[in-house]
């Protein structure tokens, strides 16, 4: 719990935010490209409605599209208490359904003592995430001339809502699932933040021995790094013990890595210059590339329990492969840092070629390709996200099939 305090990102408020955009003018339902996109969608689904709506704002009233930008807190500690304590740490098997179609993940009795054993109660969790699933998109009548609100235009904003329904529910699924991923972004941020003194640190360290500052470049940042993955990994659930257990595996590697470290300055200055590239970057990234393993592996024997307890309908391993790798890779700081990974040797080779080993901000550089490239998909893996969900909505608009 001491960790998981310092590891979510601020909230402004335990509601969440929300942004509101209101149409009160009757001539606004003429300018459709400028209204939100809810409206347009009501206008292209019930045409009869556009007459109805702008009669209603030429009677002092205005209609508000509420949008709730962060999801409140109460919905993702409920996400996380029938995630850890009865899907083996598992979002995307269930969540989706049970937003859009109501479908309940399936609860074993064992599930709900060790739920309650950890303060938890996962009918209660599962309730107030139902309870609250519509709320993230809409429509609010608002009275601007006090004068009141009359029982017909209650029935039409039940009937505008019961339009906007796929909306709502599409929305409501991709900000709780996005959301919840980037409750451990804080993070990869830190990392990022760190390599400001990797750079200069190591720089130093080259000028008095090359090897040494080599081997700080590579080794800092691929402890921080693992430190990233082990917290990603901590806050979707695994328990430490579980987390402890890699050890026997990550000490030997790390050990292997610090050697090649040591050895990339031989290999430059055998003119191997590839090689010695590729070994650098390799030992800049072996303990994460060696998580990234570990912890798809991890995941496939959890979605393996869910199969056996029924919570789970499939069991081709293709399948199981897919959905372990997806809920691994759900979060975009662990995105971020495989990606970054598989290009750090790549970085080596160029920053041998071209020959700037030795200078201590292209070793912090090279080193720091999985945190840099963790952030780069931070920053804007929520734009691209916001972008391709607008996208969708506008295929929907104009009937398009997606």
């Amino acid at each position: 719990m001491f960790l998981e305090k310092f590891t979510r990102p601020p909230r402004s408020s335990p509601v969440g935010s929300y942004k509101m955009e209101v149409v009160s003018h009757p001539e606004e339902c003429d300018w459709e490209k400028y209204l939100p996109i809810e409206i347009r969608y009501i206008f292209n689904k019930s045409p009869e409605s556009k007459e109805k709506i702008r009669t209603i704002l030429s009677q002092g009233k205005a209609i508000g599209v509420r949008t709730v930008l962060r999801t409140p807190e109460n919905i993702l500690k409920a996400i996380h208490i029938i995630s850890v304590y009865s899907q083996n740490n598992y979002i995307i098997t269930w969540l989706p359904k049970l937003l859009k179609n109501k479908h309940y993940p399936i609860f074993q009795e064992e599930d709900r003592q060790c739920a309650q054993a950890h303060q938890g109660d996962l009918d209660q969790a599962v309730e107030t995430i139902i309870r609250d699933r519509l709320r993230f998109k809409r429509l609010v009548l608002i009275d601007e001339e006090n004068i009141g609100i009359t029982a017909k235009e209650q029935q039409l904003m039940t009937e505008l809502s019961e339009i906007i329904y796929p909306l709502a529910v599409d929305y409501s699924v991709f900000r709780v699932i996005a959301d919840n991923a980037r409750e451990r972004t804080k993070i990869a941020q830190t990392i990022i933040k760190a390599l400001l003194f990797v750079g200069p640190i190591a720089h130093v360290l080259e000028k008095y021995v090359r090897g040494l500052g080599k081997l700080f470049a590579a080794s800092a940042d691929d402890l921080l790094g693992e430190s990233a993955e082990l917290m990603a990994l901590r806050g979707s659930g695994f328990k430490w013990r579980e987390l402890v257990k890699r050890s026997r595996v990550l000490v030997p590697v790390f050990a292997l890595a610090t050697w090649g470290a040591f050895s990339v300055e031989g290999l430059l200055q055998a003119g191997q210059l590839i090689w010695g590239g590729t070994v650098f970057g390799l030992s800049a990234v072996a303990l994460s590339l060696t998580t990234a393993i570990q912890s798809f592996f991890m995941y496939r024997k959890n979605i393996k329990k869910l199969v056996v307890s029924g919570k789970v309908k499939t069991n081709q391993n293709r399948e199981l492969n897919k959905l372990a790798f997806l809920q691994d890779f759900t979060n975009p700081a662990r995105l971020g840092l495989i990606i970054g990974a598989c290009l750090a040797p790549i970085m080596g080779i160029i920053g041998s070629l071209l020959h700037v080993m030795h200078n201590g901000w292209a070793l912090a550089t090279i080193g720091s390709t999985e945190s840099i490239v963790a952030g780069l998909v931070v920053i804007f893996s929520g734009r691209m996200n916001e972008w391709r969900f607008h996208r969708k909505l506008q295929k929907l608009i104009t009937n398009k099939s997606y």
